[in-house]
This record gives structure tokens, sequence and C-alpha cells, in this order.
């Protein structure tokens, strides 16, 4: 199973011991939103393909996202989907998006923020926080969001609401389903 290492990473040196320890990624959220060249120089020290930045945002109104750290309790004044574009500009590998005001509430993955951070840039994303059913990782392989690459899970799998064989399935293409199926929101 891959393993991606967040929290704490702030140099270089940090992120060649977890990737020696193990680790096949490492997720960087505070150290390069507060440098962004950090990015470029972890990309070009360990190769895109092992770094993943990882963006907490907030909506502050209809369709515009702040990017937050500190698990969404500092403001940093950058636009979410803006910081999406630098990051790929800068080398990442990969983006994580966190809905803050989702996390942990179960009412499905905010399929604005994804959608508008997997158009705006040409590499992988992973949605988090949210997800309440099979039926949101549906409707996050649309086509509009071509470029998911993963959703993260947590309540969901723990409750047994989400298969993991299933969601696996569906991401990776395996699972054919009907999204009309899942088009009526099914949190009431």
């Amino acid at each position: 199973i891959p393993l991606t290492v967040a929290g704490g990473l702030r140099t270089l040196e940090d992120i060649r011991k977890v990737l020696r320890a193990g680790a096949d990624k490492v997720a960087l959220n505070t150290a390069a939103i507060q440098r962004p060249e950090f990015v470029k120089e972890a990309a070009l020290r360990f190769g895109s393909s092992t770094i993943m930045v990882s963006i907490e945002a907030i909506e502050l109104s209809p369709g515009k996202y702040e990017a937050y750290t500190d698990n969404g309790r500092e403001s940093t004044g950058v636009d979410a989907v803006e910081w999406a574009q630098r990051a790929a500009e800068l080398g990442a590998g990969e983006i994580m998006v966190t809905a803050i005001d989702r996390e942990g509430t179960g009412r499905g993955y905010d399929l604005e923020l994804t959608r508008q951070v997997a158009t705006s840039v040409s590499i992988p994303v992973i949605a988090s926080g949210g997800l309440a059913s099979i039926a949101d990782i549906v409707r996050m392989k649309m086509p509009d969001a071509a470029r998911l690459e993963g959703a993260i899970s947590g309540r969901a799998l723990y409750d047994g609401r989400i298969d993991p064989a299933e969601a696996l399935g569906i991401l990776n293409g395996t699972l054919a389903v009907e999204p009309a199926q899942f088009e009526q929101d099914d949190r009431s």
C-alpha cells in the first residue's frame, strides 16, 4: 500500500528522512504556502511524483475559497484555486484538496471546490472532507472532475457506509456505475 506522510515537513531533510523510512510521497501544506519555492526545491530534489500539496480550503462566498493551514484554523489570505495552480507550476505532482467546512460532517464532498481545482490543474487531484456515501465518489468521477485520482474517507469508512472495494472499483474504472442513479441527493 502506498504511504503518504504529512505534517511537520518543513525542510528537504525532513522529506528525505520520511522517504528513507519508506514513505512513497509527502504532503506539504504550511511550509509550502509560507514559502512556495519549497515545493519547487522538493520536486527538483525528489521528483514531482513524490510531492503532493495539501490544500485546506474554506468557502468564503459561493464559489470562492481560501487556503488555510493548521487544520483550517489559520487563514492565509490565498485563493485556494490559485494556490493549486501555483503549486502545480512549481512542480507538485498531485493536489489533495480538503473542504474544511465539510470535514467530518458527512455532508458530501464540496463538488464545486473539487471541480474548480481539478479543472484548473493538469495534475491529479485527491478529494477530501465530508464523504458521506459511495454516491459522493460517483459524483466526483463526473467528466468535469476527470483528474480526480482518489478520495479520502474517514468516518464513512469506519461507519460502514463505504465499501472500500466498491470505492476503489469506481475510482480505478473497474466498476461501472450509472451516474444518473446518484443524481438525487441522498443526504436528507
